[in-house]
């Protein structure tokens, strides 16, 4: 009974004195996280590119300049000569490229947004998958050290027994196996236990080393997340709708292509300072001009038909890969489904058949004790419920695992436990 109430505590128990939540670490995590930042500066680098496009609808205001001074005097002629040109210009029709090429900047800032809310999802459910590889790998250190101990508790039984002249050499040698046997696994988990913290505080931003306890654990109960329509599924995706947003890029990208070949209408006005050509006298006239201009294309061998065809061809790609977007979100969320509920009845299998290798192993090692049972008996039992103990912790893992996959790919909060 007592091995029995140390499996309840390990279980049950052990969770409860920990510090850190999920939701703390998950908030840490995303503090720190690398791949947030670098999505922020996506987002800020595409703010800045539509502000910059935006500015193809105002006035331009420019200054053009030289000077120039020849080596030869000639007669009556003065050396030197300059000119200062100011004009402001307003494109009144510019083919649709400064329309377009708004358009585009803003699908872009779109496709940023939705980039970072994809990459917070990304960062949500690796924090969770640390924070449950953590606390699953931790379990099984728990049981890896209860197992040794009881297989040291054994060993005095055997031990005691064989100098008292019950038992043969063979069973002594055959507990020294079993217990260097677990010895030898016990500091392979212990290393496993060390690389999952490292994971879990590098993934913050701390210590690698810095020992942490967990608030909750695999074994606690979680809730089955909604079944969300694939159909649904696929509109709540940020990728998917970034996927469209690219498609509507390209049309734009379409137009702009073709705007340089279409007719273009500047006004605006100038001004000149400069001598007079030849400069016989120094002298220097100020004068201003408006002007109306007019580009219109004719003929460039195909030029246009050739750069709309690539843009349309860049068009269709993009519309095709947010079908294949579709497609692989419907089956994502299928397949999620099925590996949350096959998962939640494996933890249902593996915590019966672990209560019942726990009882069998209380009987087996009390039957020993009496001289009912022999050490195969007793070794059997302790290896069926490391081995049913250990499979409990994976149903258990692969469990919390898949309700945090299901709910990033269904884009879900976080429900209350049941």
């Amino acid at each position: 009974m007592r091995f029995l109430l140390s499996i309840l505590f390990l279980s049950i128990g052990l969770p409860l004195l920990g510090q850190t939540t999920l939701e703390e670490y998950r908030t840490d995590v995303a503090a720190y996280s690398r791949a947030l930042k670098v999505a922020a500066a996506k987002r800020d680098a595409a703010a800045e590119e539509l502000g910059r496009a935006r500015t193809g609808y105002l006035p331009r205001l420019s200054l053009d300049g030289n000077f120039t001074r020849t080596f030869h005097r000639y007669e009556g002629i003065e050396p030197w000569s300059f000119s200062v040109l100011p004009q402001l210009v307003q494109t009144l029709y510019g083919g649709g490229s400064v329309r377009a090429a708004a358009e585009q900047a803003s699908l872009g800032y779109d496709i940023a947004l939705c980039e970072e809310e994809f990459s917070r999802l990304d960062v949500r459910y690796a924090a969770e998958y640390a924070y449950w590889s953590l606390s699953a790998v931790e379990l099984y250190a728990a049981s890896m050290h209860e197992y040794v101990s009881l297989i040291r508790s054994l060993k005095e039984v055997v031990d005691r027994r064989f100098a008292e002249g019950y038992i043969a050499k063979g069973d002594v040698l055959m507990i020294d196996a079993r217990l260097s046997e677990a010895e030898y696994a016990l500091v392979s988990v212990e290393q496993n236990c060390e690389v999952a913290l490292h994971n879990f505080n590098i993934l913050r931003g701390v210590d690698a080393v810095q020992p942490v306890e967990l608030a909750q654990g695999i074994r606690d109960s979680l809730a089955m997340p909604l079944r969300i329509p694939a159909a649904e599924a696929v509109e709540r995706r940020p990728d998917y709708t970034a996927a469209q947003l690219r498609s509507a890029q390209a049309a734009a990208a379409v137009r702009t292509a073709r705007a340089p070949y279409n007719p273009q209408v500047n006004v605006g006005v100038g001004g000149s300072w400069q001598p007079s050509t030849p400069n016989r006298d120094g002298k220097t006239t100020l004068d201003g001009s408006v002007f109306v201009q007019l580009s219109l294309p004719i003929f460039h061998w195909g030029e246009r038909r050739r750069a709309t065809g690539a843009a349309r061809a860049v068009q269709r790609q993009q519309e095709w890969s947010a079908a294949q977007y579709y497609d692989d979100i419907v089956r994502e969320e299928m397949n999620g489904w099925t590996a949350l509920v096959q998962s939640r009845a494996q933890v249902d299998a593996t915590e019966q058949s672990l209560r019942i290798a726990g009882e069998n192993l209380s009987i087996s090692t009390y039957s020993y004790s009496e001289g009912l049972a022999t050490i195969l008996d007793v070794l059997q039992a302790q290896l069926s419920w490391i081995q049913l103990y250990t499979n409990a912790i994976r149903a258990h893992f692969n469990y919390a695992v898949a309700v945090s996959d299901y709910r990033r790919i269904t884009v879900q909060e976080e429900s209350r436990a049941e």
